[in-house]
């Protein structure tokens, strides 16, 4: 039987994660990291590497996975947020190196992208967790 305490745990998580995610489609502008933050800690603890399809957002949870689609070409690349921002007004996300070199933003610098969310892990572990229990 599940106990109530695991229950208002999957809860909670459902909760916070439908409030931070209540808008899963941005359209905004994109940036990506120079290369001076290579190796430096990010908001959720990891090293940034250049080569890994990261990326920064204000709001989303960690572990959120998201596809970013340049609407100048239709190219998209599938990112996982690890970090805050970008800080700079009137951006909506900022790209690791490999990420934004995969939509063509590299040459751009800056780029009016859609964002949609696809999967956040912390959702998927909770639901996981209750599905074993019986």
């Amino acid at each position: 039987m599940i106990s109530i305490f695991r229950i208002c745990c999957v809860f909670c998580v459902f909760l916070a994660h439908t409030i931070c995610n209540a808008q899963s489609t941005e359209i905004g502008k994109a940036s990506y990291y120079n290369n001076s933050f290579q190796g430096k800690q990010t908001a959720s603890g990891e090293l940034y590497d250049k080569s890994k399809y990261t990326a920064a957002h204000p709001t989303l949870d960690f572990n959120t996975k998201v596809m970013v689609t340049n609407l100048n070409n239709n190219k998209s690349v599938v990112v996982v947020i690890n970090d805050r921002g970008p800080y700079e007004k009137n951006r909506i996300i900022d790209l690791s190196r490999a990420a934004a070199r995969e939509i063509g933003l590299i040459d751009k610098g800056i780029l009016k992208v859609k964002i949609e969310v696809l999967e956040n892990y912390a959702l998927y572990f909770s639901n996981y967790y209750l599905k074993d229990q019986k």
